[in-house]
């Protein structure tokens, strides 16, 4: 049974930063994400900022790798890049967010985080997207059944790209794959994103207060629109991002891509049943 690529309703098509800044959404929520319910939380601890290392693949041994694929063959592929993000805040944020909410996201249900892909949609298509596929396949052989392209870089090209080069990997049936965005699933009054304002800032303070110095922005009004010299677009992070903001993002973002990824998995139960167990040993399998 062949499984459709993306899944992302049209409706809510992704836009621009800048467009997505200038559209309101970043200000005025409420009305706007009433097609994107705030899945219920769990109750217990506020969830911790660490990302363990046994779901990131560059940090497991090949038993825990074989094991994860055993139990939960699902690959979380972070995409993003290197950008502005104002001047306090790292370079790499996108990539850090969606790294940092995919690693929660296994740490709940399973699966395994691959490495940030730092490649985006601004590369030339026709080299890129070849090379992604091949990435994508090379997941499939080590036998992941369900792939998810997750881009912290929120422009519809990122999107575009990930399915392009998913579609030839998923032909056949025998694995599942989307790209969306960490927030396309979880979207609501508690879980959203902009460009260096209240959101994004939120989410580095939870993840890494370290690399997070608001005093870099000074005291005065903020340029709006991503407009120079501050480049943010949405509400001041000065006066509406904390860490909790960012950790109950990630709460919600981490269980609707849980929930997603189960689904697809269990829409290859029959698939599953006939699928040769995965073996990372020489002889078997070597690299991706």
């Amino acid at each position: 049974m062949k499984h459709p690529v993306s899944a992302v309703n049209p409706k809510h098509t992704l836009m621009s930063r800048r467009g997505f800044a200038r559209s309101g959404a970043a200000l005025a929520l409420g009305a706007a994400f009433d097609a994107f319910p705030a899945p219920a939380s769990d109750p217990g601890t506020p969830m911790s900022r660490e990302l363990p290392a046994t779901v990131q693949m560059q940090f497991m041994r090949p038993g825990q790798l074989e094991k994860a694929l055993r139990d939960f063959p699902v690959a979380y592929v972070p995409f993003a890049l290197i950008e502005w993000h104002g001047r306090h805040r790292p370079l790499g944020n996108d990539a850090l967010k969606a790294h940092g909410i995919l690693v929660k996201t296994a740490e709940q249900f399973g699966g395994v985080v691959y490495p940030p892909v730092y490649f985006h949609e601004g590369f030339p298509r026709q080299l890129l997207v070849p090379l992604l596929t091949e990435l994508f396949q090379r997941l499939k052989k080590t036998g992941f059944r369900v792939i998810l392209g997750v881009s912290g870089h929120n422009v519809q090209g990122q999107i575009d790209m990930i399915n392009q080069a998913l579609a030839p990997v998923v032909a056949d049936g025998t694995v599942a794959g989307l790209g969306l965005w960490e927030i396309t699933l979880s979207r609501s009054a508690d879980s959203n994103t902009d460009h260096a304002a209240k959101w994004e800032t939120s989410n580095m303070m939870f993840f890494y207060p370290d690399l997070v110095d608001m005093a870099a922005l000074g005291d005065g009004p903020l340029a709006p629109d991503m407009k120079p010299p501050d480049g943010i677009g949405g509400l001041d992070p000065r006066k509406y991002a904390t860490a909790d903001v960012g950790r109950r993002n990630v709460e919600l973002a981490a269980q609707a891509l849980g929930k997603k990824a189960r689904e697809l998995l269990d829409s290859l139960s029959e698939v599953r049943k006939t699928a040769k167990p995965p073996v990372i040993a020489p002889g078997q399998w070597w690299m991706i």
